[in-house]
Order: structure tokens, then sequence, then C-alpha cells
């Protein structure tokens, strides 16, 4: 008998059979996808409820509105936690407003596919790219691309024999989600009070070496209390993530770190000081100094550390922000010491698998 044919084969030597492996992962791709499509219809169901009892309680009535859904906003909070302040709360209001008929709600997209079709005045536009996200399976991001695009207005304006062309230019530039990612939305996370796995942020590289940073900022003293990893900060619906901030109690400031595996580039930049400025108008008090953000690169022999503080008094950066700060050389020596351990264990690690 022919070896390679035979399935017991498989057995005797420790081998998964590949019609085997392929049934148990089509069985568990199947299982993921039903359980985001039912969290994430049940998610919108009750959103739209919520919505409802708030239009029905509120009426014309402005002023009580105000200061009922503050007081609900306060209760729901103490009790389920994030995602039910006055704003998430007006915005349900807004959900039922606008899509009133909850029979013809698509299950298939999530909140915030939502909010973005609920920042579409016209009725035919929001009707129009929530038929078509459905059918099409958009992401948020595609949906996105579709409406600055004007994808609607140029399907009107073109002709039976070019429409096929337009609707299909999206699909090429982004896949779709896939349900494993899906299921770490924030909003469903917020909705089912999970904790957020921050592990799929950045890449195992950054990982590794944020853990390390953390610990090294932590050894040396000099003030530092770790505050979070991961920061996740909320903007309009669109979700970033700090890699690292700490309060300098000496300072009496934070610091805002932002790590990345390649060359320091002007979106870098801009990207730390957006974070700066983020913490000095949302989570700063007023006593507090002004902001610290070092965005750090890892794959240039000069490993760059570079500082932005949101002040005019240069002095203050040099003579007594530096005294606390660790330098740029012992920056660059632990990236550098820690990223040559990190990638010898991994070529140890994949040896060690052949």
């Amino acid at each position: 008998m022919n070896k390679s044919n035979d399935p017991t084969n498989s057995k005797s030597t420790g081998e998964i059979d590949p019609n085997l492996y392929q049934g148990v992962r089509n069985t568990l791709i199947k299982a993921r996808s039903k359980a985001y499509s039912a969290v994430n219809s049940a998610m919108i169901e009750a959103y739209w409820d919520i919505g409802q009892q708030i239009d029905e309680a509120v009426g014309q009535r402005a002023e009580y509105g105000k200061g009922m859904l503050k007081s609900l906003a306060e209760q729901l909070t103490t009790e389920f936690g994030k995602g039910f302040n006055e704003s998430s709360l007006r915005r349900m209001r807004q959900f039922f407003k606008m899509f009133p008929n909850r029979a013809t709600l698509w299950h298939e997209l999530s909140w915030s596919h939502y909010r973005l079709l609920m920042k579409l005045k016209d009725k035919s536009r929001r009707e129009f790219y929530g038929r078509e996200c459905a059918e099409s399976a958009w992401s948020v991001r595609q949906l996105e691309r579709q409406i600055n695009s004007f994808f609607y207005e140029r399907l009107l304006a073109t002709q039976k024999s070019g429409i096929a062309s337009v609707k299909n230019e999206i699909q090429s530039t982004e896949p779709k989600s896939s349900p494993d990612y899906v299921l770490k939305d924030p909003y469903i996370l917020e909705f089912l009070d999970l904790k957020e796995n921050r592990d799929y942020h950045e890449s195992d590289l950054e990982q590794a070496l944020i853990g390390k940073l953390q610990d090294f900022l932590l050894e040396l003293g000099k003030g530092f209390s770790f505050v979070a990893r991961q920061k996740r900060i909320t903007i309009e619906g669109d979700h970033y993530y700090v890699d690292l901030v700490f309060y300098n109690y000496i300072l009496k400031c934070f610091v805002v770190i932002d790590l990345k595996a390649g060359k320091l580039t002007y979106q870098d930049v801009g990207q730390i000081d957006f974070y700066v400025r983020y913490f000095e108008d949302k989570v700063k008090l007023p006593e507090d100094n002004p902001t610290i953000g070092i965005v750090l690169c890892t794959d240039k022999n000069d490993t760059m550390a570079k500082y932005s503080v949101l002040s005019d008094n240069e002095n203050l950066f040099a003579s007594k922000y530096m005294l606390y700060l660790p330098t740029e050389e012992e920056l660059t020596h632990e990236l550098k010491r820690e990223r040559e351990i990190i990638e010898r264990k991994k070529e140890l690690d994949e040896g060690a698998d052949r």
C-alpha cells in the first residue's frame, strides 16, 4: 500500500490529517462568525430600544431632556461602565429617529457603521450607503472611503455600462473584516463588559519592546509612576492607542511614549503631537505641568528619541525636565539591547522548531 495515501499513516508520524484540520478550522470560523453576528445584532437592537425609550420619555421637553439624560447616564455608567455617557445616549436617540422602522435595520452592520451613516443628513444617501454596505460587507473604513469619494453621486452620474467598475473599486483596496478581528471592536467589548485584548494593536516585536521599556523606565526611578499601556483614545468614533503613559510626580506631568519599529516619519511626529495635545485638553489637571511626548524608533543605528513639550519655556525643558527623563543615550542603549535579546530568542525558538 502507498503510505502517502494511507489515512492511518498520520497517526504513526504524529501528523494531522489535512481533512480533519480543515474541517475543525471551518467549524471554528463559522462559530466565530455566528458569535459576532449574534452579539452585534443584540447590541444594535438594544441601542435602538434605548433610543426609542429616551425619545418617548423626552418628547418635546428639551430642558427636561438635558437633566434626565445626565442622571440616566450617571446611573448607567455606575452599573454598566463605559459606553453610556450623555453623548452616547443622545446618539442612541438619534439612531432611533433616523432609523425609526426597526424591521428595516441592517443587522450585518456594526454600531461603528451606523455612527457613520448617522452623519449623513440626506435620507436617500443614508439608506443607499446602508444597503450597499450590508450587501457588499464593507468594513467601517471601506464605508467611510465610499462616502468621502462621493460613491453615491458618482453612481447617479454613471452610465449603466460603468456602474460595475465604480462598485468594485473599493473591494481591491481592503479585504473584508474577519469575525475574529471585528469581535475586538471596542464597542463590542464595552457592550459585553469584556476586558480589551491589547496584544493585537502592534507587532510582536513592538509589544515585547514596550513591555521591556515599561520595566526600564520604572527601574530608572526618577519619579515615574505607571499609568497605562496601549491607552485607548476615542475621537469621533475613531480609536487610537498610546503605547505607554506615565505620570512623573516630581515633574508633575504626564509622559506619553509611542514606539515605532520603523523610521521616524512626519506622521509619527504628528501622531505624538496629537497625543500630547489630547492629554493637555482632556486628561491633565490645571495644576499639572505640560505633557511630554516621546516617539522612539528602533530600526536605525542612531535610535531616535524626540521630545515634544507644549511650553514656550525652553529653559524648563532643558534644565528641569532633562534631569528626570532618561537621556537619549540611555533609551538608545536599552532599545538596542532588548531588541537584540528578543530577536536572538526568536531565532533560537525557530531553530528548535525545525
